[in-house]
């Protein structure tokens, strides 16, 4: 007789529910996500990915807090996968308030006091920006959504397994995650739910991850994300330490070698592996077909835009001026990263901006 557990309501589920192995198997990634964050077990639900995890998220507050209010605060500079949930909850009839950034992409933790009203149910703020790299001031964010009773939450998947990120310290209720980010299998993210918040599911049907969110458990991706948790967390002390040396070296030299070069985001609250810059009288999908021609990988804004002809949200929030947003390039350095690649990079990157501008009428010597 094949196993079988009990859904939410304590009723028998498929006999084609996960055996004892990958149960165990599941529980035990369960186990390692939950440590990497510093969470109960029971607080993580598996979801398909970052995006659904916002979604969750946000429509699972909004869903299930109507009773309470109706109002929403983000920013200008979030990832499509929480503005695109925000603008489909306006059209259900929900206030949403997009605060505004400075021009390093931090948001100001007054400005969201402001924004509050008696109809705030949720907050919703990134930990750090996925283009140009900010970390955002969660903990004072946290803070005042604590003191005014707000469910919080914050799009993570840019910083887990980056940078150390412990829920109770940032404040949040929910924070979303994406394994393919620490270098695990794309297609399996998760969402953090802090115990005791009221949220409506997501996905219905069965009654998987104890009623949360059905649909059957994706047994190897979910095995995978918790390995690449498990070595994110024995890693990341080092590794933040080697790319922040790389990075502000890096930056360094981009700086000495090319000339109205500008940086964007934060000078030193920022990822340890994010570089972004704007390159006078150069567009960036030029230089990036140079680059790419040379064998050297980067993008022009975020990887999931990289199709999109539109200057990007996040550098127009931070208000860069003229044609700054179409001359922008983003340098992902991760694990693989080595002091060889970052002088690779300064040798070719210099000699591709003087060809280009050497052909731009806008360009003057």
């Amino acid at each position: 007789m094949l196993p079988y557990f009990t859904d939410a309501f304590g009723n028998p589920s498929s006999p084609y529910s996960l055996g004892q192995e990958a149960r165990a198997a599941v529980e035990e990634a369960r186990d390692r996500l939950a440590h990497l964050i510093d969470a109960q077990s029971e607080e993580i639900i598996f979801t398909s990915g970052g995006t659904e995890a916002d979604n969750f998220a946000i429509k699972g507050i909004a869903y299930a807090n109507q009773h309470k209010g109706n109002h929403i605060i983000t920013t200008s500079i979030e990832h499509h996968a929480v503005l695109e949930p925000c603008k489909f909850m306006e059209r259900q009839g929900l206030k949403v308030t997009y605060l505004s950034v400075d021009k390093y992409g931090l948001v100001d933790p007054e400005d969201v006091k402001r924004a509050i009203t008696d109809k705030t149910i949720l907050i919703s703020v990134m930990h750090a920006n996925n283009e140009v790299g900010t970390i955002e001031p969660i903990v004072e964010i946290g803070e005042i959504a604590k003191e005014k009773e707000i469910y919080f939450h914050s799009d993570a998947v840019q910083t887990v397994g980056h940078i150390p990120v412990k829920v109770d310290e940032l404040g949040v209720d929910l924070l979303a995650m994406s394994a393919h980010k620490l270098y695990g299998p794309k297609g399996i993210g998760a969402l953090y739910v802090r115990r005791g918040t009221r949220i409506a599911p997501f996905m219905h049907g069965g009654g998987q991850e104890r009623g949360r969110r059905a649909s059957t458990e994706n047994v190897p991706a979910i095995v995978g994300f918790g390995k690449a948790a498990e070595m994110a967390e024995r890693e990341i002390d080092g590794e933040v330490k080697r790319l922040v040396s790389l990075r502000d070296r890096f930056i360094q030299g981009l700086f000495e070698r090319i000339t109205q070069i500008h940086l964007n985001g934060h000078p030193s609250k920022r990822l340890p592996g994010n570089v972004n810059v704007s390159i006078e009288f150069v567009e960036g999908e030029s230089i990036l077909i140079s680059l790419d021609l040379e064998g050297i990988v980067v993008s022009t804004g975020s990887a999931c835009s990289s199709n999109a002809l539109e200057p990007s949200h996040v550098l127009l929030a931070l208000g860069l001026p003229g044609e700054l947003p179409r001359c922008s390039l983003r340098f992902t350095l991760g694990r693989g990263t080595t002091e060889e690649d970052i002088a690779r990079v300064l040798e070719v990157l210099p000699r591709i901006v003087t060809k280009l501008r050497s052909i731009s009428p806008l360009f003057k010597k």
